[in-house]
């Protein structure tokens, strides 16, 4: 379609499931498939604005929101399809480009910003292990499980060369402000700097920056790259010229290191123990986070002289640059870990399942950002508005911490001159596991937390060798566990002759299978399995046969895998390890839906409104969610429904389902009652002369409720309120019947009460005094005529005169009634008229209104007519 701006703008589709990663490809290409671009629509407006402008994914709408970081204010909206909503996204960008990988299914889509023209062409294995780098014109696809990076044309993903191979599991691949891409190998402790070519790759260089096995965390730098050896804590600092010197920093866990680093100042982050460090010109600094609602933190990042520390909770906490606290400030339902970067002397703060972000300026000051702003070309109508965001969930408080419990299944093969000793995670108990520590051969050895493995070298064949394992953690170093003995050998056998193949099944288990290997005159008695993990490997077990089932629990689902098996013999012999298999991402079925919520559709006979959050997917996209009340099935795939033709004033209990690949996981369940017909109680008529006030409660049944008043016998009702209404236009000492009626979707349902109203008086009004010849008597009984007299009809005949009053009597009003014209200009201020009141005197008899004054106004609407 053409949008009214003059941009072409295409719908997305996905791409079909196809071809996935192989050992031979990093990606497949696939035919190019368009994303909606909102806002700015013409290639001399696209690039208008990049200046401090930030990408930032929106789960929730499946959308992209580019943010001018110096408005704060979105100037245009991509919509990336309906197929990506709940999903993570890895966004990539730069001045010209923005590329996006699925992380759930794997797609990679390109859109070039001189045109806003954007496609999925291009798939990759799904899962948590393949990522996208892009700097400037150049962008590579790393594949950190099979150790494959490929250089592509960013704007098609076409293959550049051939892929660069890396030893398995390898980290980092990020792009240094210089466009220098840099690779970490924790099998071998270093880092690679490669340069994008014109039609391939070049290895620049390769620095040694720790011993072989342990983990590597890196940070991209203006120039050169920052790695944290996160088995010693040793931080240092590799640029175009080599490693420089290492920086040993007090880190009492883990540490971790942001994916970029702008300026000069080094972030690590020890989440297990709440505590940053800062590595610049002044040395290092410690900043301890205080405890807020519960979360755990995540990777801080530094910025203008100050460090930004996200809880994933939706919490940043503050510091400058002396270490001392700021005030924090928070994101509500942030909807996964908050995204920080740094872009064009803005950070960018995007909470991918809120429709906020943040933007911080050189100044510290941190701006709101509406995502969902259709102040753009193309945005959306406006919407209703949001329910107001429920107050964060306090999380449980955290275990005791205690040093770590022994490593697991502490297993060792010897082979030509070196052992292999292999371990299984120990209990970290309460604080992450730093490193192991193996002791054997008159050595010893520190390896990653992420590694378990280690080959140990230079040993003689024909002694026998034990090794022991302990783990460390920040409260110190645990127990102990031995090894089997062994005895290196050159009588090795051989690994399997092809790599393995592994298959990860719906029931989350992974079965590897392998072929025999050949044992070289001994049996083989068993093969030790190893999985391959982006930045780590780890033993998963061992079998007798030639295949191992995983079992569920022990790799992490949504993560990708690779794995390697070691044939060990009847002596205890390990052979090398074979070939890398092709790479799993264990899956289930998705969790129980989370808050579950069912309420009743107020304005909807038979209807309940239930909405959910997305659970974890657990390896595999969510595909749909089945909703069940009573017999009554429905699919959806968003994350609420409105279930109807439930009956009225039904209690329902509604029941949610998440449906994956491996099919449909445990139920939750929240109960609701429809709406039901209205019930009505009269509590009370209030009436005056001319009006009445009906007091009434009214249960709605859960519905909105109206509410009528009407009144038989003549009168005027109204409609409003449900606890008291009105009705007027009603006359005098007169019985009525009331009648209130409520409705709401359910029916409707009445109640009356009869009530008559009071009585209307009047005051009987004259003037003593004289006018010309005429003179007024209004308080005593003399000859001739009186004023306030009453007649039995409605002339003043003299035979028909009742009586009279004294001046200021009031008299019970019946009706009214014409008759002879009477002028009161000496009674009752000039009041002249025809119309009689009929009174309570001797009986109902008359007088002039021109010598009475009625209550309530002295308004004749007031009476009937006689």
């Amino acid at each position: 379609m053409t949008s009214t701006d003059g941009a072409k703008k295409k719908g997305l589709r996905r791409p079909g499931k196809g071809q996935l990663v192989t050992m031979a490809t990093v990606l497949v290409l696939v035919a190019g498939l368009g994303i909606t671009v909102r806002g700015l629509g013409s290639a001399d407006q696209a690039l208008a604005s990049f200046d401090a402008a930030s990408w930032l994914w929106s789960k929730g709408k499946a959308e992209l929101a580019r943010i001018n970081g110096t408005s704060a204010r979105v100037d245009t909206r991509a919509d990336v399809g309906q197929a990506a909503r709940g999903h993570q996204l890895q966004v990539s960008q730069s001045d010209r480009y923005v590329i996006l990988r699925d992380v759930n299914t794997g797609a990679i889509a390109s859109m070039d910003l001189t045109d806003l023209q954007a496609y999925w062409n291009a798939e990759s294995q799904a899962g948590v292990g393949v990522s996208v780098a892009l700097h400037d014109k150049s962008a590579f696809v790393i594949d950190a499980v099979q150790g494959k990076v490929q250089q592509v044309e960013p704007a098609s993903l076409q293959a550049v060369g051939d892929p660069l191979q890396f030893p398995p599991g390898i980290g980092g691949g990020v792009f240094d402000g210089a466009g220098v891409l840099w690779v970490a190998a924790p099998t071998e402790g270093t880092v690679t700097a490669v340069q994008p070519g014109e039609t391939a790759p070049v290895r620049v260089r390769t620095d040694s920056v720790a011993a072989p096995s342990h983990d590597l965390a890196v940070s991209a730098m203006d120039k050169g790259v920052a790695v944290l050896d996160r088995t010693t804590n040793a931080l240092v600092k590799v640029t175009e010229t080599g490693a420089g010197t290492p920086v040993t920093l007090p880190l009492t866990g883990p540490g971790e290191l942001p994916p970029r680093t702008d300026g000069d100042t080094i972030a690590v982050t020890v989440a297990d123990d709440r505590r940053v460090y800062t590595v610049g010109g002044s040395g290092i600094r410690e900043m301890v986070v205080p405890e807020g609602g519960g979360g755990d933190l995540r990777t801080a990042v530094a910025y203008q002289g100050y460090v930004y520390v996200p809880e994933d909770d939706g919490t940043v906490h503050v510091f400058d640059e002396n270490g001392q606290k700021q005030e924090s400030f928070d994101i509500q339902r942030p909807g996964g870990d908050l995204e920080l970067e740094v872009r064009e002397n803005h950070l960018f703060i995007n909470a991918p399942g809120s429709s906020t972000a943040r933007v911080v300026n050189d100044q510290h000051t941190v701006r709101t950002v509406d995502k969902y702003d259709d102040d753009v070309v193309g945005g959306d109508p406006p919407q209703v508005k949001a329910e107001p965001e429920k107050p964060k969930e306090q999380k449980p408080k955290k275990p005791v911490v205690s040093k770590p419990g022994a490593p697991r299944a502490v297993r060792a093969a010897a082979g030509n001159t070196e052992v292999r000793v292999t371990w299984q995670a120990a209990n970290p108990n309460g604080a992450a596991i730093t490193r192991y520590v193996v002791t054997g051969a008159d050595k010893t050895f520190p390896v990653g937390a992420e590694q378990r493995s280690l080959v140990v070298t230079g040993l003689t064949n024909g002694e026998t060798y034990r090794f022991e394992v302990h783990a460390v953690n920040r409260k110190g170093d645990g127990p102990g566990r031995m090894s089997n003995a062994v005895v290196p050998t050159s009588d090795v056998p051989d690994p399997p002759a092809t790599p393995p193949v592994a298959e990860a099944k719906p029931d989350g288990t992974v079965v590897v299978t392998w072929p025999e290997a050949n044992g070289q005159g001994h049996k083989i008695q068993r093969y030790a399995v190893t999985a391959v993990s982006e930045g780590g490997s780890a033993p998963v077990g061992e079998s007798a046969s030639t295949t191992l089932t995983i079992p569920v629990g022990q790799l992490e689902f949504g993560k990708q895998y690779a794995f390697t098996v070691v044939a060990i013999n009847d002596i205890a012999a390990g052979s090398a390890a074979s070939g890398v298999s092709n790479t799993v991402v264990p899956f289930a079925v998705p969790g129980k839906p989370d808050a579950v919520e069912a309420a009743t559709v107020a304005d909807q006979a038979g209807a309940v409104r239930v909405t959910w959050t997305a659970p974890a997917d657990n390896g595999r996209p969510i595909t749909k969610y089945v909703v069940k009340a009573g017999d009554k099935e429905t699919e959806v795939t968003e994350t609420t429904v409105t279930l109807t033709g439930l009956g009225t004033g039904a209690t329902v209990q509604v029941a949610v389902t998440a449906v994956n690949e491996a099919g449909a996981g445990e139920a939750s369940s929240a109960t609701a009652r429809t709406v039901a017909a209205p019930t009505v109680t009269v509590t009370g008529v209030d009436p005056t002369f001319n009006t009445a006030k009906v007091a009434f409660s009214v249960n709605g049944g859960g519905g909105t409720t109206t509410c009528t008043l009407t009144v038989s016998g003549g009168g005027k009702g109204s409609t409003g309120s449900c606890t008291s209404l009105n009705a007027s236009g009603l006359s005098p000492s007169t019985g009525y019947t009331f009648t209130v009626t409520a409705k709401n979707a359910a029916g409707n349902a009445a109640k009356a009460a009869t009530k008559t109203t009071d009585d209307l008086y009047g005051t009987a009004t004259c003037i003593n005094g004289d006018s010309g010849d005429q003179k007024t008597y209004c308080n005593s009984d003399v000859d001739g005529r009186n004023g306030n007299e009453i007649f039995k009809g409605t002339t003043q005949t003299d035979s028909q005169q009742a009586g009279w009053v004294k001046n200021g009597t009031r008299l019970k009003t019946y009706c009214k009634k014409n008759g002879e014209e009477v002028y009161a200009f000496v009674y009752n201020d000039n009041k002249r008229s025809s119309v009689w009141i009929q009174v309570a005197y001797e009986g109902k008899t008359y007088i002039p209104w021109a010598w009475l004054n009625l209550d309530g106004g002295d308004d004749l609407g007031n009476l009937p007519t006689c």
